[in-house]
């Protein structure tokens, strides 16, 4: 017997809806949403698309293979992150690495960012604090962090169009989320309905 459809995951399936619906509907518009979904470097404080787009760059994507990319991660590993953490406090990680992320990006580089690869890497390293012990230091994270942390820093000297800072920074703050919600935050896994 087939069963219903479950949305499991609300936020990050919302999240990636989100992003989907303002990719097409962008390129639909002929990039005429641009303006709230990327984030410019020089930040224009008089202007509320400004304030927008600190946050919802994330949910803009320069092309179908870089919303399928970070989707297909988030998508993967999302879930297990919500399911572990709870929707509200997956929520939080989200919108303050997006912040956190776009706020470094400004005052570092000068250049824009668009793009969830900060939120996919900090779920990356999330989920790997999956089933951690209170306590211990899981060795999933510390193979994980070398492994994705370490090949960004080494393609960091490259130009190549990617926020290797956003990723990096993404993991940091997924770290920072997974060490802290283990040793200080009460884990709720009550689901946004």
């Amino acid at each position: 017997m087939i069963g219903r459809i479950q949305y499991n995951a609300p936020v990050v399936l919302t999240f990636s809806l989100l992003a989907t619906l303002v990719y097409f509907a962008n390129n639909a518009m002929l990039g005429s949403l641009s303006e709230y979904f990327v984030l410019q470097p020089d930040f224009n404080f008089s202007d509320p698309a400004s304030y927008v787009s600190l946050a919802a760059y994330v949910l803009g994507h320069s092309s179908t293979e870089h919303l399928i990319g970070n989707l297909s991660i988030i998508l993967l590993v999302g879930p297990i992150v919500e399911e572990k953490y709870g929707s509200a406090n997956t929520l939080i990680m989200i919108v303050f690495t997006a912040i956190a992320t776009g706020i470094g990006n400004m005052l570092l580089f000068s250049t824009g960012i668009i793009g969830a690869s900060g939120i996919a890497f900090m779920f990356i390293i999330l989920v790997s604090f999956a089933n951690s012990q209170r306590g211990r230091i899981p060795l999933t994270f510390i193979l994980v962090a070398a492994l994705y942390l370490g090949k960004e820093v080494v393609v960091s000297f490259q130009n190549d169009n990617i926020s290797q800072f956003a990723h990096i920074l993404g993991g940091i703050l997924g770290a920072i989320f997974g060490f802290y919600t283990e040793r200080v935050m009460p884990v709720q896994r009550q689901k946004i309905r």
